[in-house]
């Protein structure tokens, strides 16, 4: 019997996340068909998605930049209505008509329209690493609530999902040893500066730290894969996503990027999933579950692949994911603040203002003087952004 189609909202249609599900949506007309599509000030992009896929609605939180995608959707004869602000990004994440939810918004700005999706009751797709980061918590307490579908789509949290055991309330009830798992092996590239010199590391230009080896993503992502912090953050999403504690996430460098994780059972198996470097394979996985679609991703040819090579990560090249392990360990609003000091430091950087090695050095400050609490609200939680926001932009204009 063919599927009913499903009605997807993509928050973050602009970025590489939301262009790669765009792609996998086209592919499936008869599943899928758009509802709405939403950006951060990007329209002409946007409106080249609209004219393309026809949704209800269009979000830009740029108000200038909504009216610019307004009079040209009009010149084009589109009827997509144009809507702006954030108040409009979680109308159209938990409306009545929506059965999915890509939550692909890049950093703090996609908690709140990710979590009202969750709190809608939608299939969230979590792209969003910073949903769980910051408010991991309150997040899955919602989760729980709402009886919302949260299925990861980072391509080293979806490896994971494959890898566990099918029946998900094993381990999201009990933790991952009573469902037979010891340890989670989390991969990592080890992105663009794995073997540069270390004396070398302050004088890296942002545009190095953006060529990422393997993967095709945004600015803020690639210099966080740069250094680490993006494992660090990911290490921190595992533990909410999978009930599992930082003691059973190792991270692995893992310089070819096919194997995308793995989970080590009690009785010594090690299962991983392997796949090109592509999130479409990710995107098509969750998007269908738990049946699988036409991804548009290319064969992997193991035996040009020929090696794989493993090695630990050296925490002195990389600060930024010590500073990440240890937040994880204190947990409470201590991954707010880590979270918020990178997203001011890395900013900073490619704007050129401080250095790279100076990215860990604000983020070591702020968690050095703030103290974390154990967050009973979302105001709790964005309190502590704000405060470590201003407390890093304060040390960066002091250099």
């Amino acid at each position: 019997m063919q599927p009913a189609v499903q009605h997807i909202t993509i928050l973050g249609a602009t970025g590489s996340i939301g262009v790669s599900t765009l792609d996998v949506i086209a592919r499936h007309p008869d599943r899928y068909k758009v509802f709405a599509l939403t950006a951060d000030r990007r329209w002409q992009l946007l409106a080249t998605q609209c004219l393309q896929h026809q949704p209800r609605y269009a979000v830009l939180n740029d108000a200038s930049a909504a009216s610019e995608l307004t009079r040209e959707l009009r010149k084009q004869g589109c009827n997509t209505e144009v809507l702006q602000g954030l108040a409009a990004l979680e109308l159209v994440a938990a409306h009545a008509q929506v059965d999915a939810v890509m939550a692909a918004i890049v950093g703090a700005a996609g908690l709140l329209p990710t979590l009202a999706a969750v709190q809608a009751g939608k299939k969230v797709l979590l792209a969003n690493k910073e949903a769980l980061v910051m408010a991991g918590g309150l997040f899955t307490q919602a989760v729980n609530k709402s009886g919302a579908l949260l299925l990861p789509i980072d391509s080293e949290h979806n490896a994971i999902f494959q890898c566990l055991p099918n029946h998900r309330s094993d381990y999201l009830a009990g933790g991952l040893v009573s469902s037979g798992v010891r340890k989670i092996l989390l991969t990592a590239s080890g992105g663009p500066f794995r073997n540069t010199p270390l004396a070398d590391l302050p004088h890296v230009t942002p545009e190095q730290a953006c060529a990422h080896p393997n993967w095709s993503m945004g600015q803020k992502i690639s210099v966080d894969s740069a250094s680490m912090m993006n494992k660090g953050l990911e290490l921190i999403e595992a533990c909410w996503l999978f009930n599992t504690r930082p003691h059973q996430v190792q991270v692995v460098i893992h310089p070819q990027s096919v194997i995308h994780s793995m989970v080590e059972y009690i009785d010594g198996s090690v299962l991983a999933q392997l796949g090109n470097p592509d999130m479409r394979t990710p995107i098509a996985h969750a998007l269908a579950w738990p049946e699988r679609i036409e991804s548009g991703v290319a064969s992997l040819d193991i035996i040009a692949t020929a090696r794989l090579d493993f090695s630990a990560p050296d925490l002195q090249r990389f600060p930024c994911l010590r500073l990440a392990q240890e937040a994880a360990d204190v947990s409470g609003t201590a991954p707010a603040l880590l979270n918020a000091a990178n997203e001011i430091a890395v900013a900073a950087f490619l704007a050129r203002q401080i250095r790279f090695d100076q990215i860990a050095q604000v983020i070591d400050h702020v968690l050095t003087r703030l103290d974390a609490v154990e967050p009973t609200s979302l105001a709790q939680v964005q309190s502590a952004d704000a405060e470590a926001r201003a407390l890093a932009s304060q040390l960066i204009k002091s250099w």
